[in-house]
């Protein structure tokens, strides 16, 4: 069985870890795997460690970044991917509606847009802690509920939703 990214770090499993052990757990693992070090070593070995380098990137790059982290772990406990689940909240759709409609109608304002981009800024921060707590309940729990893996699907499609329009305005 292939190793999670947690693994491979030497980290604990959960949504809230501390980004400098992320790390200070890469830079000390790729120390022992990176190609550089393995120069004299034979053709199969070299082509090892340049397995376990570039596993051990994707498990850094990915657990350093709370998105990333979240989707993952989401995958790791069978919850559903954004294909299969990608509705969103209404009333927040709406807002998003809302809130391009506001961008198109800022034209160039800067403080417009500015005050638009802080006020996506906060909803991406809200997102991020309502998965703080939902992660946190679902380790509380010895099987993951189905619920709470579809909420916190909903909450990733809804930061994907922040993302996308944060990336329209025009001069943010």
């Amino acid at each position: 069985m292939m190793p999670t990214h947690f693994e491979r770090l030497g980290l604990p499993r959960r949504f809230s870890i501390d980004p400098a052990a992320v790390e200070r757990e890469y830079l000390a693992r790729s120390r022992h795997v990176h190609p550089d070090f393995h120069g004299l070593a034979t053709p199969a070995e070299q082509q090892a460690s340049l397995e376990a380098s570039a596993a051990l990137n994707e498990a850094y790059l990915t657990l350093k970044d709370w998105f990333r982290r979240a989707d993952y772990l989401l995958t790791l406990q069978g919850g559903p991917s954004a294909q299969h689940e990608k509705n969103l909240d209404q009333q927040f759709l709406m807002e998003m509606m809302d809130l391009r409609e506001r961008i198109e109608e800022a034209g160039e304002n800067s403080s417009e847009l500015h005050a638009i981009a802080d006020e996506l800024q906060s909803r991406e921060t809200a997102c991020r802690n309502r998965l703080t707590g939902l992660f946190a309940e679902l380790e509380s729990h010895t099987t993951a509920p189905d619920s709470i893996l579809t909420q916190v699907r909903h909450t990733l499609n809804a930061v994907k939703t922040i993302r996308s329009v944060l990336r329209d305005l025009p001069m943010v």
